[in-house]
């Protein structure tokens, strides 16, 4: 049953699985955990709806590149899925047999160990079964690129969608506004023994369990984490450990511009590189998105001013001239977008602030930034994107001089898929959890979400982060 913490203070003594976050990661878990008989508590430190009061604990600091935590993140009963975009893509076999061409490895699993979990991973998010991730459109017929493929999600709100269940499901208690603040670690035991939760007028209690499992996305899991004095005194969790390290994004890069040749089809064509593309190169993987612009979009409460300014702009031909007012793209433009991996850095991390938020948890900050490998494949893709438009005929490619000269600076975007920062390893000496996602060092504490990813390929992270947290499910079913 859903309860309300503000005014509901009803746990048990004690759980066998208590979850930390639900999003689609943590909905699953408990779903799967409670069906096999188990006591769970599911814990979502929002409400129902969305509040600015459980929302500005998002609030995130970022140096080096930017990366909007608070505006990409959700944090209330269902997590991001409630502006979830629904992009289905699984990881590919190459994906866990290549290590990144940095001294980190790759994932110590293999591939087979998520795709058997692909079809009841593609059932939680309403795709047909035996649908198949089918191209999109004809290929460029070139050895560097393919049509990508990937299937839409309606999609699927977890909230939503669920509601039944997690208000119905026996042995399942459901707690919003219930904030986890602290992990308390027993060193002689090598346990968490319990953790400390809080509503907003900071009545607390401690909540026992067998097992305790965080899936409260990339920040917040190294976040709690790097909160907890007792696992820093227990030297779970130290300054030159891998906690909060490899912070990894989706490279949202705008290579440039391109003209297409008379008669070419002007639908939105999407590409992604080959397996042979990444061993001649040594680059990541990367898809590129080419559409043209039917009409100008704005947005917010001045888009109508927007809106006029910008069409009156493309109409005289000097949109160059007035891009210190706005940047934007006229109609009949065709642009290309991107979703490039990046390579987990050990520099890019989430960190602490001596500041605290309400709730007393000192708050988080991040530094991304990319290595030169990453901008060697976004170089490296954006040079042979131009050279596969004008050898196969579909037109002129304009590339943007950041691509392709490294010393200008890059214009980037996030993509919102935060991941890498409890990383998935066979020893700490490479990550925070193990191949079963468990942290080193700590008997009963698991890590769900994007956070494990050891690398980020170019596939948007929601699909495969519910294969891992199905087998996760699956292992801790069997053990405990």
């Amino acid at each position: 049953m859903i309860k309300d913490y503000q005014t509901q203070k009803e746990l048990r003594d004690s759980y066998d699985i208590c979850i930390i976050g639900a999003g689609p990661a943590g909905i699953t878990l408990a779903l799967r955990f409670a069906e096999n008989g188990r006591r769970v508590l599911l814990l979502e430190g929002g409400g129902h709806e969305y509040s600015q009061h459980s929302q500005s604990l998002y609030q995130c600091p970022s140096t080096g590149l930017d990366v909007y935590a608070e505006e990409t993140r959700l944090r209330y009963l269902g997590g991001t899925s409630n502006h979830w975009a629904g992009r289905c893509r699984p990881f590919e076999p190459s994906d866990f047999s290549v290590g990144p061409p940095v001294h980190l490895p790759g994932w110590p699993i293999a591939f087979s160990e998520i795709e058997r979990h692909l079809p009841q991973a593609m059932a939680i998010v309403d795709l047909p079964p035996n649908s198949g991730f089918k191209a999109i459109n004809t290929s460029l017929d070139d050895a560097d690129f393919e049509a990508d493929r990937f299937l839409l999600s309606p999609p699927t709100r977890f909230a939503q969608k669920y509601a039944k269940e997690l208000n119905e499901t026996e042995g399942l208690d459901v707690f919003i506004n219930c904030n986890c603040v602290d992990l308390e670690f027993d060193s002689k035991t090598g346990r968490i023994a319990t953790i400390i939760v809080t509503d907003y007028g900071l009545h607390k209690e401690r909540v026992t369990a067998k097992q305790f499992i965080l899936a409260t996305g990339a920040i917040e899991n190294a976040r709690q984490l790097l909160n907890s004095e007792s696992l820093v005194a227990g030297d779970i969790v130290s300054k030159d450990g891998f906690v909060g390290r490899c912070f990894m994004e989706h490279l949202n890069v705008e290579l440039g511009t391109f003209i297409l040749k008379d008669g070419q089809d002007t639908g939105s064509r999407e590409y992604f590189t080959t397996d042979a593309f990444v061993r001649e190169h040594g680059s990541g993987k990367g898809n590129v998105a080419i559409s043209l612009l039917a009409t100008v979009r704005s947005y917010g409460r001045t888009a109508a001013i927007k809106s006029f300014v910008e069409n009156l702009v493309c109409d005289m031909g000097v949109e160059k001239k007035i891009e210190f007012i706005t940047k934007f793209d006229c109609p009949g433009d065709g642009v290309i977008g991107t979703l490039i991996e990046q390579f987990p850095n050990p520099a890019s991390r989430v960190s602490l602030l001596a500041e605290r938020d309400a709730l007393g948890m000192r708050k988080a900050t991040v530094h991304w930034e990319l290595r030169p490998e990453d901008r060697n494949t976004i170089k490296t893709i954006g040079l042979e994107v131009a050279k596969c438009f004008a050898g196969t005929g579909l037109g002129y490619v304009r590339l943007d001089e950041c691509v392709y000269d490294e010393s200008v600076p890059l214009k980037v975007n996030p993509h919102a898929h935060h991941m890498g920062t409890t990383r998935m390893a066979s020893s700490p000496d490479f990550g925070v959890v193990d191949e079963n996602c468990k942290v080193f060092g700590v008997e009963n504490l698991h890590v769900a979400g994007s956070s494990v990813f050891a690398t980020g390929g170019a596939s948007n992270p929601t699909m495969p982060l519910l294969q891992l947290a199905l087998r996760l499910a699956e292992h801790l079913n069997s053990i405990s």
